[in-house]
């Protein structure tokens, strides 16, 4: 019985130091209103058809059009963060998309950028609370929140173990706002090179929503787990039905 009563007391604590993290008062991110539609514009219409030789989207219908959304990405390369609001034409139906991205990301030259384009930095190892905050009031607020659940770039094709962090933030929002109705997207990005240089091809798999009001059953700690090995698996499913699809073109490909 006493192991009974601790384990609710966890999760009753986890449940209200969740409510206090939305209710703190919220930080800021900003996107500048000259140069996000500038660059978007620029990388949908001449920079990424211009450098990669094909970018084949699938599953674009999944993405939501109203409501708070998390999309969630596997994250290759840099070049993500234009390839993932061209996949959802996110800017194009006049949603900004607000990225939670690492600290190095937020440094130097490409910081200035990243910081105008809507994102602040996260340290994926030991996310603050002022960042949890800062994503759950974009959530509250209806945003598009582009979240990198592996916590960094990946080359080698496989989906690595997902931070804890996107679940937990996301019940958060859906538990301060009941029937907020906040969504998390997957989405797989695969290059046909580890490295993208010129010329090389790029597919982006979109999944179905998960609904995470479907999670919130009291113990926020045990919901974000669940809630993030689902994601998990689907990131997966979505990564070797990409791996099918490369085998049976190239099994199509006649011999010479």
């Amino acid at each position: 019985m006493m192991e009974l009563r601790t384990s609710a007391n966890i999760c009753q604590k986890t449940s209200a130091n969740s409510q206090t993290i939305a209710k703190l008062a919220p930080t800021t991110s900003q996107v500048s209103p000259w140069l996000a539609p500038l660059v978007y514009v620029l990388g949908r219409h001449f920079l990424l058809p211009f450098f990669f030789r094909q970018i084949r989207i699938i599953g674009e219908e999944h993405i939501p059009t109203t409501g708070p959304i998390i999309l969630a990405p596997t994250h290759r390369a840099r070049w993500d963060a234009l390839l993932v609001p061209y996949a959802g034409s996110c800017c194009a139906a006049g949603r900004d998309l607000r990225f939670m991205v690492t600290i190095s990301e937020c440094q130097g030259f490409q910081g200035w950028f990243v910081r105008r384009l809507g994102g602040f930095p996260v340290d994926p190892k030991r996310p603050s609370i002022s960042t949890l905050r800062h994503g759950v009031e974009l959530l509250q607020q209806g945003k598009t929140l582009v979240i990198f659940p592996e916590g960094g770039i990946y080359r080698d094709g496989e989906v690595h173990p997902l931070k804890p962090g996107i679940g937990r933030l996301a019940l958060s929002a859906e538990s301060s706002h009941p029937g907020l109705g906040v969504k998390i997207v997957p989405i797989n990005i695969n290059y046909s090179q580890p490295y993208p240089s010129w010329g090389t091809d790029v597919s982006i798999h979109i999944g179905s929503p998960l609904a995470v009001a479907d999670y919130t059953h009291g113990c926020v700690k045990q919901d974000a787990k669940r809630l993030t090995a689902d994601l998990a698996k689907m990131l997966q499913q979505l990564s070797h039905q990409e791996s099918e699809m490369i085998n049976h073109r190239f099994a199509e490909v006649p011999n010479s």
